[in-house]
């Protein structure tokens, strides 16, 4: 509980400074854009957190709209806010770095992935919640998170049908749609229900909004099978093999 209004402290602080927003538009404006897109089993899951949080310290400290802003942080202070201002060219900051590898590629040709976050150091040493979860409907999922999160958002993801998934960030990106559903709720949704690649890159497509977009490095351990999937609101690619390797370092790889 201590951790997570630690965290919305540092967030608040960290965006009041990078987009001259404060705390409650942060609030009012996920709170406005997000809740009707969120299942009833995430919106409870978020109401859970925040009866937990103001149980735990015996008074009301937090609510749902502070718990959607924390959740839905990244794609509201590096997409929404660069598109409500009509930026030309927006830089959603570059931080990741992955691989994923497989096949002849890899020692024991299973497959390999890794990830580096490159986070500030304001969040980055807040980011340190291992989540073992295993929900009523679905597959059992590990990740890690920030305290407060019901979904990884650094990301690196494995779930009990086999699929393990990490990303980068793509900088320069400037589409948003404000009628779709939260980019948080879309990759909690693809790692809870998809037990293959090709069920994932569904489930995050459906009513994308743009918001974090990223280079996602997929890895299906049923069959050894790897992916890229470069994906932007409009413009989405998708590369797989089984015997070989991909990255991803905060650039796009399609010329379109």
């Amino acid at each position: 509980a201590d951790e997570i209004i630690d965290l919305r402290g540092a967030m608040a602080m960290l965006n009041a400074e990078t987009t001259g927003r404060d705390w409650n538009f942060f609030r009012d404006e996920s709170y406005r854009l997000f809740l009707k897109n969120i299942p009833d089993e995430y919106r409870l899951e978020l109401e859970g957190i925040v009866k937990g949080v103001n149980t735990k310290l015996g008074k009301e400290m937090i609510d749902i709209r502070d718990i959607i802003a924390m959740n839905s942080i990244l794609e509201m202070s590096w997409y929404y806010v660069p598109w409500l201002d009509k930026v030309v060219n927006p830089t959603p900051p570059g931080h990741c770095s992955a691989i994923a590898a497989t096949g002849s590629w890899t020692k024991d040709g299973k497959i390999v992935m890794a990830h580096n976050n490159w986070v500030e150091y304001v969040i980055g040493e807040r980011w340190n919640v291992i989540i073992d979860l295993v929900p009523e409907k679905g597959n059992r999922i590990i990740m890690d998170a920030l305290p407060g999160f019901i979904h990884s958002g650094d990301d690196f993801y494995i779930n009990s049908a086999g699929i393990i998934v990490t990303e980068t960030t793509i900088t320069q990106f400037g589409g948003f749609d404000t009628t779709g559903t939260a980019e948080f709720v879309r990759v909690r949704t693809a790692i809870q229900y998809s037990a293959s690649i090709d069920e994932w890159v569904e489930k995050m497509k459906k009513n994308n909004n743009g918001g974090y977009s990223n280079d996602w490095l997929i890895g299906d351990n049923k069959t050894g099978e790897i992916a890229r999937f470069e994906f932007g609101l409009k413009n989405q690619f998708r590369e797989r093999t089984t015997d070989g390797y991909f990255v991803g370092a905060n650039f796009p790889v399609h010329d379109k």
